[in-house]
């Protein structure tokens, strides 16, 4: 039997449901994704630097700031990673705290590609 994830693996961004929920508005859309690109970075690299100290109150903080911030813009399985980096740090597993984040940063890394070609596509 395959887990429910594997038989139906969530869309990297889900801009479908993200334009429904700007009501199609594309300056809206372009905002929201404006402040994504400024602020991800910054949250990116606290969380970088609290796995590596160990410091469990601000990865469970940051991970969750950021799994918000990705599901607004339709980052499914990024924010899905997010949540998973949350649920370890709050349940105090600081074993597998790098192997969630380096998850986190490889679908982050998908998302951000698909942001920039979506850019792109809207530009032309």
């Amino acid at each position: 039997m395959q887990k429910r994830d594997e038989a139906q693996p969530r869309q990297v961004w889900n801009l479908a449901d993200l334009l429904t929920r700007v009501d199609n508005d594309q300056e809206l859309l372009q905002d929201l994704l404006g402040i994504f690109k400024e602020e991800f970075p910054r949250i990116k690299q606290s969380l970088q630097a609290s796995v590596a100290a160990g410091d469990l109150k601000s990865v469970t903080s940051l991970s969750h700031a950021l799994r918000g911030m990705l599901a607004n813009i339709g980052g499914e399985r990024t924010s899905a990673a997010a949540a998973r980096l949350e649920e370890l740090a709050s349940t105090s597993q600081k074993c597998s705290l790098q192997e969630a984040l380096e998850a986190l940063e490889d679908e982050a890394a998908s998302l951000l590609s698909q942001l920039e070609a979506y850019k792109a596509e809207v530009r032309h």
